[in-house]
């Protein structure tokens, strides 16, 4: 198993210039969430990378652990923005469950991670409500969006937000979501998508996160994506979020 960071799916940047040139396979542009989702920024010492993150709240983003940083290394871009019109990060706080090495030591783990901006996120933005109890059942279908690839390798075709619609597939989990292109024409996840949401399939709700995804053969999208549910981590949720708003 291969998680979407250590496949590469945040691209490399550069600084926080954002300078950076979704989802594979038939995807389309997608404004009907353009209102939800946002870029967030990561500053390594290999130079900066993205991911996708999904707006809860006025000041707060829900994005994949392994998206994550400390604060002081991370930005949030909005869509529509100037090119440098990046937003500081006031703090964040990871899932306790989440563990790094999950895919090569097979533990549980929960990537999920709260961003809260250091000042309310633009006015064009507006929160999107969880969907806490979601009967995933095979077959049933979730739209995902992201600013990733359009085309595996090509980082030229990144940072455009598009959507598709997959279908969840077994095995069920009460944690995971595993869903594919029910047409098997090759949409899924890829590099930049982490973070991203997957929403119900008519949009109004976000069901779950897009934490890793796997193509046909060596490729690393297209075939298969993964998404970590948001019901079932409601109490850390809500816990994280009482804790910074205080009393």
């Amino acid at each position: 198993m291969r998680k979407i960071w250590a496949a590469g799916l945040c691209v490399l940047a550069g600084s926080f210039g954002f300078d950076a040139s979704a989802l594979v396979g038939p995807a389309s542009e997608d404004r009907a969430a353009a209102p939800h989702v946002v870029m967030v920024l990561k500053r390594s010492q290999q130079g900066a990378a993205f991911c996708t993150g999904v707006v809860i709240a006025p000041d707060t983003i829900l994005t994949a652990a392994h998206c994550a940083a400390q604060a002081s290394d991370l930005r949030i871009h909005a869509p529509g923005g100037a090119r440098r019109d990046l937003i500081t990060v006031a703090r964040t706080a990871v899932h306790p469950e989440y563990r790094a090495n999950a895919p090569r030591t097979r533990e549980r783990s929960i990537d999920l991670a709260l961003i809260r901006s250091a000042t309310p996120l633009p006015a064009a933005l507006r929160p999107i409500d969880i969907e806490w109890s979601p009967a995933v059942q095979v077959g049933a279908a979730y739209r995902i969006a992201g600013f990733g690839l359009g085309r595996e390798g090509d980082e030229r075709t990144a940072g455009t937000l598009r959507a598709g619609m997959l279908a969840a597939r077994a095995p069920l989990s009460n944690i995971l979501l595993w869903a594919k292109d029910p047409q098997d024409r090759g949409l899924g996840a890829c590099t930049g998508d982490s973070g991203g949401p997957i929403f119900s399939s008519d949009g109004s709700r976000l069901v779950a996160i897009t934490v890793w995804s796997t193509g046909d053969g060596k490729r690393s999208c297209g075939a298969l994506t993964q998404g970590a549910l948001l019901g079932p981590q409601r109490g850390w949720i809500e816990r994280t979020l009482r804790a910074w708003d205080g009393p």
